[in-house]
């Protein structure tokens, strides 16, 4: 059984953010689309649509897994979580496209999203770095 201080509902709660994310860009860049059609954002959007149904499946393994995980044999677990870790990463992908739709509003906006998207990443592995070296020292 799934305990809600578990890791899982902290991914979740990320999908769900994701999710109306993407719902949100693809109706106002959709909406834009109809009347300032650009190749950029065509691609953009696609590549966030493109994501949707994944996000929906790991949506619905979740809900399975806290329902049934109790039921479920190890190995089909196994697959299980497999299956939701791969809708998890397909769905990450349609940041590329928010990115590219920042980048067709203009490309000043693009380029700050995605410097700064990399010092975030960049902060992150330096955090969890210094978190092994203090740990080792301990």
């Amino acid at each position: 059984m799934i305990r809600v201080d578990d890791p899982s509902e902290k991914r979740w709660t990320i999908m769900a953010a994701l999710l109306g994310t993407n719902m949100a860009f693809a109706l106002f860049q959709g909406l834009a689309h109809q009347n300032d059609p650009r190749q950029i954002r065509h691609i953009a959007l696609l590549i966030v649509i493109a994501a949707l149904p994944f996000q929906a499946v790991y949506f619905m393994i979740h809900a399975f897994v806290l329902e049934y995980s109790d039921r479920v044999k190890e190995n089909a677990m196994k697959v299980i979580v497999r299956l939701a870790t791969a809708c998890q990463m397909i769905s990450y992908f349609s940041i590329i496209g928010i990115a590219m739709m920042f980048y067709a509003i203009h490309w000043s906006i693009g380029l700050a999203f995605t410097l700064s998207g990399m010092v975030a990443i960049i902060m992150v592995r330096l955090a969890f770095a210094q978190a092994d070296i203090l740990a080792e020292d301990s």
